[in-house]
This record gives C-alpha cells, sequence and structure tokens, in this order.
C-alpha cells in the first residue's frame, strides 16, 4: 500500500543504487558538450517557432517569482508536499512581500491571457525557468527547472475529447519535427543504435491502461504499454480516482479538469480532461515524460476538485476567486519540458548533459563511472 501511495505521489525520494544499476553502461554521447549545446538551441528556438504556428501564441515574459498571497503558484501536486522557495523581498517596507519562486507557470498563464487580452484561439507561450527544491535528483530530474508553458484562451463548446486530442496531436507534430530537423543538422544522431523518433502517437486513457496491466504500479504501467503498444503516447485522465480507488497519478486540484465526466466505455464512466505525453527513451530503456497538460478547470470542477482534495480554503485566493467569478478565459494550456526533450532528441542518458544545475556527489560519482558528464 506504501509502495502504491508513493508510486502516485511522483517524484519523491529516490535509492542511488537502484539508478547506478538503470544507467547504461555503454554510453557514449553522440555530440560532445559545445555542439550540443549548439543542438540544444537549435531545438529550442525550432520548438518555440512552430509551437506558436501551429497553435496560434504569442512569446511573453513570464515570472520567476509572484506573491506568495496571489495563489498562482503551482504546488505540482494534490497534497502540498512540495512547497516552493520562499522569501521576503521590498526594502524598507514596513511589510515585505512574501515572494516563492515558481515552481511551474501553470495558474499564471491562465491569468495573464486575461492581462494580454487573449480571445478564443489566442494564447501565450513562455520560456519558464524555475525551482523545484523537493524532488529526487536522478537522471531526468533537476531542482533547476525549464518548459515551454502555454496557454490558449478557448469556448465552451471546445472542452471535449476530442478537441483535447486534436492540439496533442499539433504538439507531437512539433516535436516530432524538431527531432527530425537536429538529425539533419547533426547526421551523427541517426545512429542504427536507436530508431526513428515515432511520427504519431497513440492516445489511451489511464482506466485503460489499468485494465491492461491491473497488478502494477503505475509507473510500471507505462514502461509497459510504451514496450508493448507505442513508443509514444498521451494518457488522458490523470487525478480522478480508478476503478482500483487510486489515481493514475495525483494532480492539483486547481488547473487541470480531471473530474468531468467525458465517454463511457465497456460500461464504465471515464473522467478527465487531461493527460501526459510519455515517450520510450531507448538511451534510459524506460518511460519519458516530456509534456503535462489539460483543459483548464471551470468554477464547477474546480470546487469539486478542491472538495475531494480538502483544500477548499484555496477558494479565498484571488486566482480562484478570478474563476468562481468568471474573470479569466476558459483554456487549454501545459508544460513541456525542455530539458526533458533535449535529453530525449539529442539521445543522451542524463539530464545534467543538456541543463546545468546542482548535483549531489553520489550522482556525479555513479555518472563518472558511466561515461556520463554532467554540466555544472
Amino acid at each position: 500500500m506504501a509502495d502504491k501511495i508513493a508510486d502516485l505521489a511522483g517524484p519523491g525520494i529516490g535509492d542511488y543504487g537502484k539508478l547506478a544499476q538503470d544507467l547504461p553502461d555503454d554510453y557514449q554521447s553522440l555530440l560532445p558538450p559545445l555542439e550540443r549545446m549548439k543542438a540544444v538551441f537549435a531545438i529550442k528556438n525550432y520548438i518555440e517557432t512552430n509551437l506558436c504556428k501551429e497553435l496560434n501564441l504569442q512569446m511573453v515574459q513570464v515570472p520567476l517569482i509572484v506573491d506568495k498571497d496571489s495563489g498562482v503558484n503551482d504546488y505540482l501536486d494534490r497534497d502540498g508536499s512540495r512547497t516552493p522557495v520562499e522569501f521576503p523581498c521590498g526594502l524598507g517596507l514596513d511589510t515585505p512581500i512574501q515572494a516563492q519562486v515558481v515552481q511551474a507557470a501553470t495558474k499564471w498563464k491562465r491569468m495573464a491571457l486575461g492581462q494580454f487580452a487573449c480571445k478564443a484561439g489566442e494564447g501565450i507561450c513562455t520560456d519558464m525557468r524555475a525551482v523545484r527544491k523537493d524532488y529526487f535528483l536522478d537522471h531526468d530530474h533537476s531542482a533547476y527547472v525549464d518548459q515551454w508553458d502555454w496557454e490558449l484562451s478557448i469556448t465552451r463548446e471546445e472542452r471535449t475529447i476530442n478537441f483535447l486530442k486534436d492540439i496533442v496531436a499539433r504538439i507531437w507534430k512539433v516535436i516530432q519535427g524538431a527531432g527530425a530537423m537536429v538529425q539533419e543538422l547533426y547526421p551523427q544522431l541517426r545512429t542504427s543504435k536507436f530508431p526513428a523518433f515515432p511520427e504519431e502517437l497513440k492516445f489511451f486513457h489511464a482506466e485503460e491502461i489499468l485494465d491492461l496491466y491491473p497488478d502494477l504500479p503505475r509507473k510500471q504501467r507505462e514502461n509497459r504499454i510504451l514496450q508493448e503498444h507505442a513508443p509514444a503516447i498521451f494518457i488522458i485522465g490523470i487525478g480522478w480516482p480508478l476503478k482500483d480507488g487510486y489515481p493514475h497519478e495525483m494532480r492539483a486540484a486547481d488547473y487541470d479538469d480531471w473530474a468531468t465526466e467525458t465517454i463511457v466505455k465497456n460500461g464504465e464512466q471515464y473522467h478527465g480532461l487531461n493527460g501526459d505525453i510519455l515517450v520510450w527513451n531507448p538511451v534510459t530503456k524506460r518511460r519519458h515524460e516530456l509534456s503535462s497538460m489539460g483543459i483548464r478547470v471551470t468554477k464547477e470542477t474546480l470546487k469539486i476538485q478542491l472538495k475531494m482534495s480538502g483544500q477548499e480554503d484555496f477558494l479565498r485566493l484571488p486566482y480562484h476567486q478570478a474563476i468562481i467569478n468568471d474573470r479569466i478565459p476558459l483554456s487549454i494550456g501545459g508544460g513541456i519540458g525542455q530539458a526533458r526533450t533535449f535529453m530525449y532528441l539529442l539521445r543522451t542518458a542524463h539530464i545534467g548533459e543538456v541543463i546545468v544545475s546542482v548535483w549531489p556527489k553520489k550522482l556525479k560519482d555513479i555518472c563518472s563511472k558511466k561515461n556520463i558528464h554532467v554540466l555544472e
């Protein structure tokens, strides 16, 4: 039972001994560090340009710090166990601003749609930087986080599974295109050691994956479906309790809509207008999450999800009041992990090969023995 709950919570306390076993023994980077950085920025430019074209987005500035009392910081999960870096700021103020470093710009983006007067069909994209101090630092988690955080204003009629799938397919088209582009620039990335990037991804609801692998924990279910059914998938409906009584993974209650009833299949009611893009990483030989996204809560589903999460006190905060009082648009949005995407497209074994962060000595020693050299 404890293992099940820990699996739902996402990145927590890990095992460096297991990581040492899991990282590849025969690893050789396909690009030296400086060429890798050139490739990183080529991918970055391609994705920002083409994501904005596909979804009609405009690149905008994004905050690194927010006011704690605004309620717009992202708590990443439902129980608030991963807390943001917090500090007082404002020299000379009688009452300093209690500021927080963002963990993601999820809630800020929806508020920003109103600030930038985005009409339905218009949206924003950001080059977001964040600090997530409570992550276990392994091969694909770092305390320093970069994302393309995007948000698109939509109509009530567009709050459907089919609309969600269309947006996901457009995003995958951009990621797959970035992979083709960077392999043209750096032919050494195109090697028989690894398969080609999949052109399409397949859609599965979390309930369907549970039906396929009822005896496996969540991450093992994801590994199996990526190996046996498709190397690129989108899992729909993350957050609502499945038929075994547990959600596929815990999700914050106040941005993605995981409560809305969608389709009925085999007599079962499915829930959720959100999900994750996952791929099979042939370097690390395991699941690799690239994006988390979804149609956002309405005032009705916000109340349902906060009640289920025991967080109804959040309703007093400005962000939540803006949703309740229809002061911000209905929207769909998500975050695409930049370093995760670079890691996948450049065939690296560790996220530290494409991002500069802090790493524990234990991890650096393991990586060094495996011929993996992280950036500091």
